[in-house]
């Protein structure tokens, strides 16, 4: 896959909708979304580190912001993407019409885990194959 066909693959639309793709008007509002969209990132980064998971959908709606209205942006992230799939590949599904949340969120987890604690020590792939197990013992036979 070349990087012309990917960056054809991940065009966003854009805040320019039925009108000329030009014009003062039309990137003064590119450039204030992509602003706000970097003041959105910054303050997601300040946030992550409180409790709670705030940081991260701010920092991708903030990203969010910037891809869609910067085509450097997207060939850096394009580009990041291809240096580091397994980094990017979260924000990607974030970032989709219909996220994945849970999905997302349960596999961070599951690679956090594994980047902190041994393998005797991990419990959230028992617990999930517990629950599923229980699951299935509950449900009623068809």
């Amino acid at each position: 896959m070349t990087l012309a066909m990917t960056i054809e693959t991940a065009a966003l639309p854009t805040l320019k909708r039925g009108r000329a793709r030009g014009g003062l008007l039309g990137r003064a509002l590119r450039v204030l979304a992509m602003v706000a969209g970097g003041l959105l990132i910054t303050i997601g980064f300040l946030i992550a580190p409180l409790p709670g998971p705030f940081g991260l959908p701010i920092s991708v709606v903030g990203l969010m912001l910037v891809l869609r209205n910067s085509y450097w942006a997207k060939r850096r992230f394009i580009r990041m993407q291809q240096a580091r799939p397994n980094w990017i590949m979260p924000f990607r599904r974030l970032m989709r019409r219909r996220p994945e949340f849970a999905p997302v969120f349960w596999q961070q987890a599951l690679r956090l885990e594994r980047l902190l604690l041994r393998r005797g020590q991990r419990v959230l792939g028992h617990w999930r194959r517990q629950a599923r197990a229980d699951f299935r013992r509950a449900r009623p036979q068809v």
